[in-house]
């Protein structure tokens, strides 16, 4: 699953970027268009149960759960006809599964805002930067559902039922697009038909999304203080997204410390948990993903999922001779076995180890053993 990092110029994308991969592979700095070839870094998703199994287990091999972020480069006002390198960078959204939309949220002269011309910096306003690039992924979108109505048209008028179906669809929400609106907030789509044509169409507007707050290190302390977040957190509550306040320029020093330079670090800055695990969970259950878990001496891993998987599928991700000859599944909740001590023989004993068929639908967090036959 591939998240999109977007925003206007010089809000800190690559800086976040750089501080989620760990990597400083994506070049930041302070003028406008720096990045132009979109950066792309998987990284792991942070888990608390893995790390539990593998001081239990102490394996040869650990495997997390991964998210792929890109780093696509800050959009400007006309991007959709093509101010800025607009067109291009569109395209690289679209190719995305959701959104991460950096806001600036802290005010700084020596770092120049740009909306819509590099010479001319203007005043950080979050709401009309949000509304900036929404009105961008607007447009485009509103473009690609008239060129398909217009295209869908002359078929339905030749009396084809799915074209005329499409045409019954395709025009409300090209009516929306034009008072503004994104394809997020159009009325749900009820037969699975339409739904799977909107997918395919890969509307940038339709697309889930995060706000990431990029503030200074006060504003990240006490983030319900800040005015701006106060905006953002306001707007995401509105649309029902999810909202994470962070510093990029301290998450990229976090990402080079060791375990206890970070930990002290953090205390200092009174943070017990950092921007960057919050953004990536959050962005995992952004998709609607789950892990699953398999344990022993050989490896720990945890294996990603969509919820309401079942378990012969969720077998399949491991290997599709699971899936052909699945037979049952042994699982066990991580909460019950935590609650156990860890100790497996007394989770069986108690009973807890549950058999489970084919029409299970596995939960998240549950350690799976997969009996099967081929």
């Amino acid at each position: 699953m591939k998240l999109g990092i977007v925003g206007l110029p010089n809000v800190g994308k690559s800086t976040l970027f750089n501080a989620i991969t760990g990597t400083g592979n994506a070049q930041a700095a302070n003028y406008p268009f720096c990045t132009i070839e979109p950066n792309t870094g998987v990284v792991a998703v942070p888990d608390e149960r893995l790390d539990q199994l593998v001081e239990v287990w102490q394996p040869a091999k650990v495997t997390p759960a991964v998210v792929e972020f890109v780093d696509i480069a800050g959009l400007v006002k006309g991007a959709s006809e093509g101010a800025g390198l607009g067109n291009k960078f569109l395209g690289h959204i679209r190719e995305c599964d959701a959104i991460v939309h950096v806001v600036r949220c802290f005010d700084d002269d020596n770092i120049i805002h740009v909306v819509e011309d590099a010479a001319k910096p203007e005043a950080v306003d979050p709401d009309g930067d949000i509304e900036c690039i929404d009105m961008e992924l607007i447009l485009a979108d509103l473009e690609h559902v008239q060129n398909r109505l217009n295209r869908i048209m002359k078929t339905a008028k030749s009396g084809n039922k799915d074209a005329k179906a499409q045409v019954a669809w395709l025009e409300p929400l090209s009516k929306h697009l034009g008072e503004g609106k994104s394809a997020r907030t159009f009325p749900a789509l009820n037969e699975e038909s339409q739904a799977a044509l909107l997918r395919e169409m890969g509307l940038l507007s339709a697309k889930p999304i995060i706000y990431a707050c990029n503030m200074d290190d006060d504003g990240v302390a006490d983030p319900e203080a800040n005015d701006y977040y106060q905006i953002v957190k306001a707007r995401a509550q509105a649309e029902g997204a999810q909202v994470i306040p962070i510093c990029a320029r301290t998450e990229e020093d976090l990402a080079g410390m060791d375990e206890d330079e970070r930990v002290m670090f953090m205390e200092e800055l009174g943070l017990s948990d950092s921007g960057l695990n919050r953004l990536i969970k959050a962005s995992y259950a952004l998709l609607g993903l789950i892990s699953f878990l398999t344990d022993g001496k050989k490896e720990c891993r945890a294996w990603t999922i969509r919820k309401g998987t079942k378990a012969p599928q969720a077998a399949g991700k491991i290997h599709s001779d699971f899936e052909r000859g699945f037979i049952r599944a042994q699982v066990i909740a991580f909460d019950t076995l935590r609650d156990c001590g860890f100790d497996y023989a007394a989770v069986k004993a108690k009973g807890l180890q549950r058999t489970e068929g084919k029409e299970y639908v596995v939960k998240d967090g549950d350690i799976i053993e997969f009996l099967f036959n081929v």
